[in-house]
């Protein structure tokens, strides 16, 4: 089953409901993937949402990648992507799959450019986040990212979200 920890900063207090849309978001990315089973098996896997603010996201983007600036969304993966298929033979029942953690200043601004609300843009970064946790990334060519640009299409898809790399959309940064 997938848990969900979230924290919410200030600017991100406006709204409620983050912890839901967080696990929705994590779940459906998850299903999209081979590892759709752990949904619905007894092993915990949690994943840590963080809502932050755009200086935050830029002081672990410049410890972490070397970059002094914010971006929308940073994942910080627990599990080695060769170790994922052992995630249901946990010892304790618990796996932590790792860290999504978002940038109220640039999700705000892009869901504005794009016209679409805050927590919908959210909810594709969580998905974008949780793919990358898995082990998918968008940086080693350009077969890769369009696998994970299609994972991220069907999720959205099941959480009823427009496709956020239709030509109607802008190129955005994730």
């Amino acid at each position: 089953m997938i848990e969900t920890a979230v924290q919410t900063g200030e600017q991100w207090a406006e709204k409620t409901g983050w912890e839901d849309l967080a696990r929705a978001a994590c779940t459906a990315a998850m299903k999209q993937t081979p590892h759709g089973g752990l949904v619905d098996h007894p092993v915990a896997i949690e994943i840590s949402v963080k809502f932050a603010d755009n200086e935050e996201v830029q002081q672990l983007n410049k410890s972490y990648r070397g970059k002094d600036r914010p971006t929308n969304v940073l994942s910080f993966p627990m599990v080695q992507k060769d170790m994922l298929a052992g995630l249901a033979n946990s010892d304790d029942g618990e796996v932590l799959l790792g860290d999504i953690v978002l940038a109220h200043g640039i999700c705000a601004d892009e869901a504005k450019d794009k016209g679409i609300a805050i927590d919908a843009h959210a909810m594709h970064l969580i998905v974008h986040g949780t793919l990358h946790l898995l082990g998918y990334d968008h940086e080693q060519g350009e077969a890769e990212a369009e696998a994970m640009e299609t994972l991220e299409r069907e999720a959205l898809a099941a959480l009823g979200i427009a496709d956020p790399y239709s030509s109607t959309v802008s190129d955005q940064e994730v």
